[in-house]
């Protein structure tokens, strides 16, 4: 009995160590699986990279070709100025005084009498500022914007005035040494990310004579908390003067603010005190400095440099008088003596151009049916000078190299290019006005990229700056001695990059910038070395819990949407080119030709043939259902009264009828009347050439006017002419 227990025991063993063996693979099969699964991964992250790159890709297409609509828009300020006030009747309103350079120091003690006399009610319950500010001050400043609080106007408007006096007293260029604090620390781009000032601080430590800091411009737009950053910057300026430093950024600037929101931001939170705040704001935002230089060494700017930058020149502008980069100095314009009638034809076309010195001509996008209405109509004197400027549809392309000009003409890089005109009007100048000069140099300051090809040339993609190569950094740090140039004004993947061969560093501090997720923020420490050294960073709330996967998904899903809208908008001319193509009215066309419409139509350096699985559908026979383009998006209210072209013309320029709307809108309720509303658009369409039917514009006016009670509320009409993904509605009918 024993022994048959002990038998079956070990007959029950070995079939267990054959199994194990059986099980066991052999070393030839186990390196195959790894080589498969390798391969597999690195498949799989290849896909995800080129997903998270073109991602990106529209993201910065988008926001770079908003930009060149905001220098068509600015172009609008100023052919408003002319127009506007005078069918209301009111005489100068805010957008008058944004607009007008002109510093009045008679206003200026008006303004300072004027907060003198505000009374702060007792219910307020916000930090109180008393000047000279103290640690305290800061500390109170801080606790209450953690806790959602808003400071009162007053203590605004008095911080802003000891600001503005304080940076009368300082120089374009600040020269800083490092040897009086161990480190240094540079930051780039905030965008109204208070919650990114936030996190530098608690890990970096707050501003003090141990810890200085170097801001670089961008600290508005964008961002919901523009106005407390600029408060909290201010007052660290103020309370240590020698360790705190700012940097003019091309959104430090008002015109730009109309468009990308603080302008409005600051209207909301202080409806009584909006307007002074945004005027004195205008003044201090012109006075910031333009540059800082580290012991010598390092050249710290917003954007960047182009191949006439001279810091000496730099440091004698009157820089108080540049108040946006966006618009040419008055006195330039004056200088070129252009005829009356010729000036007032030309700003129907609504052209404007933000000069550089490395560049003869430069132009923002335009729309294919001004393109064809504009060759169509061009006067002699226009194709006269045609040969020294682009073609908008050829904007990206820089300017062919011509044969060495008459000795009885200026060269073309002697003319001036005045703005608002449908060509460059070619004037003999012996030289540009002083104004202008300083003008251009911190145009290329505020607005240029560096690229990785030699030279400069112009910056089509953006509308404004240079592209400055290795080449032109390289003949800049020997000029004046520098071996590093910090800049910010791009924002990259990693918060941080590197190029021309480690000269210049580009860094970005505004996390999550494009969407939650999109990009991680970062600042830099110099210590008396001049050896940089990178933190990262990123605020999150949700996407610490997602995977790699799952954020990528989120941001191209944000990205595609926003493509989409932008097919919508020109969803006409697309059709249009498309039908070129189609002879046979099929509704397909072959993947290049789709490709080639949408580039040559939205001119947004984009990989189309790679994106074309996320927007549009293939035929049977491998070609491009190209009206499938338009199939997941569609008008919020649909509005029988407004034809298909009109509406597209509103759904298009919906972002700057909403500047326009909020500045005429003075008491922030939301309404305007129709007369405002007919001849605001009226003046808008005529500017930007878009031929819209006067009883088109009145029968919108109209049927919007719910209550007949003569006014409109502004925010339908936008909520009317909006974009509607379906997916989205799809997914909210199910949930």
């Amino acid at each position: 009995m024993g022994c048959g227990t002990s038998v079956a025991i070990e007959n029950q063993g070995r079939p267990s160590e054959i199994d194990v063996s059986a099980r066991l693979p052999s070393p030839a099969l186990t390196m195959k699986a790894a080589v498969l699964i390798q391969r597999w991964y690195r498949r799989y992250v290849a896909r995800l990279e080129m997903r998270r790159r073109y991602t990106w890709n529209i993201f910065q297409s988008i926001e770079y070709a908003g930009e060149q609509d905001q220098l068509q828009l600015s172009s609008f300020f100023s052919f408003m100025l002319d127009n506007f006030t005078q069918l209301n009747g009111n005489g100068p309103d805010l957008i008058s005084h944004l607009l007008d350079s002109a510093v009045d120091p008679v206003m200026e003690e008006v303004r300072q009498s004027k907060y003198e006399q505000i009374v702060v009610p007792e219910s307020y319950s916000g930090p109180r500022l008393s000047f000279p500010l103290s640690v305290t001050d800061t500390n109170a400043l801080l606790s209450a914007f953690k806790e959602q609080q808003t400071l009162h106007g007053k203590y605004v408007l008095q911080l802003l005035h000891e600001t503005q006096k304080f940076l009368k007293q300082m120089p374009n260029v600040i020269y800083l040494s490092s040897s009086y604090a161990k480190e240094i620390t540079i930051c780039g781009d905030l965008h109204g990310r208070l919650d990114d000032l936030l996190l530098i601080f608690y890990k970096n430590g707050l501003p003090s004579a141990e810890n200085p800091y170097i801001f670089n411009g961008d600290f508005v737009d964008r961002g919901k908390k523009s106005i407390e950053i600029i408060i909290i910057l201010f007052a660290f300026l103020l309370l240590y003067p020698d360790h705190m430093h700012l940097n003019r950024g091309n959104h430090e600037d008002h015109i730009m603010n109309l468009r990308y929101g603080f302008t409005k931001e600051v209207m909301q939170k202080y409806k009584t005190h909006g307007r002074e705040i945004l005027q004195l704001l205008q003044d201090v935002f012109s006075l910031l400095p333009i540059a800082t230089v580290i012991d010598n060494k390092v050249l710290i700017v917003h954007g960047g440099i182009s191949d006439k930058t001279d810091l000496e020149f730099l440091g004698s502008v009157e820089r108080h008088k540049v108040k946006s980069a966006l618009r040419l100095p008055k006195c330039s314009l004056d200088h070129s003596d252009v005829r009356t009638s010729s000036r007032s034809s030309s700003r129907k076309s609504g052209r404007v151009r933000l000069n550089s010195p490395c560049s003869t001509g430069r132009m923002s996008r335009k729309k294919k049916s001004r393109l064809t209405k504009q060759s169509s109509s061009s006067s002699s004197s226009s194709s006269s000078s045609a040969s020294s400027v682009c073609s908008p549809r050829a904007s990206c392309r820089a300017t062919p190299r011509r044969p060495p000009p008459s000795p009885r003409l200026p060269s073309p890089t002697e003319m001036l290019q005045v703005p608002f005109l449908d060509s460059i009007v070619s004037l003999a100048l012996p030289e540009p006005p002083r104004e202008e000069l300083e003008w251009r140099q911190i145009v290329d300051v505020l607005w240029s990229d560096p690229k990785n090809q030699n030279g400069c040339t112009p910056n089509s993609f953006r509308g404004g700056g240079c592209y400055f190569g290795p080449d032109v950094t390289q003949k800049l740090l020997n000029k004046h001695g520098l071996c590093l140039l910090i800049r910010s004004h791009e924002c990259k993947q990693e918060g941080y990059e590197l190029c021309h061969n480690g000269q210049v560093i580009t860094i970005f501090s505004a996390s999550n910038y494009y969407e939650e997720g999109s990009n991680r923020g970062a600042y830099v420490k110099l210590g008396p070395e001049l050896i940089p050294r990178f933190f990262q960073y990123q605020v999150s709330r949700s996407t610490r819990k997602l995977t790699l996967q799952q954020r990528v998904s989120v941001a191209e899903s944000s990205a595609l949407k926003a493509l989409q809208e932008k097919l919508f908008a020109h969803r006409s001319e697309l059709m249009a080119v498309f039908q070129q193509y189609d002879i046979n009215n099929t509704g397909r066309i072959s993947t290049n030709e789709w490709a080639q419409v949408l580039e040559s139509v939205l001119r947004l350096d984009l990989p189309w043939r790679t994106l074309r699985p996320r927007l549009v559908r293939l035929a049977s026979d491998g070609n491009v259902e190209y009206e499938s383009c338009f199939e997941n998006i569609s008008a919020g209210q649909p509005m029988p009264q407004v034809t298909p072209n009109f509406a597209e013309t509103l759904y298009r320029y919906r972002t700057d009828l909403e500047i326009i709307f909020n500045i005429i809108d003075k008491d922030h309720s939301g309404q305007i009347s129709i007369e405002e509303f007919r001849q605001t658009w009226k003046l808008f369409s005529s500017h930007l050439g878009v031929d819209v039917d006067d009883q088109a514009i009145d029968d919108m006016a109209r049927s919007i006017d719910f209550n007949k009670d003569g006014s409109i509320d502004f925010n339908e009409f936008l909520e009317a002419f909006r974009v509607v993904h379906k997916l989205d509605m799809k997914e909210q009918q199910q949930g």
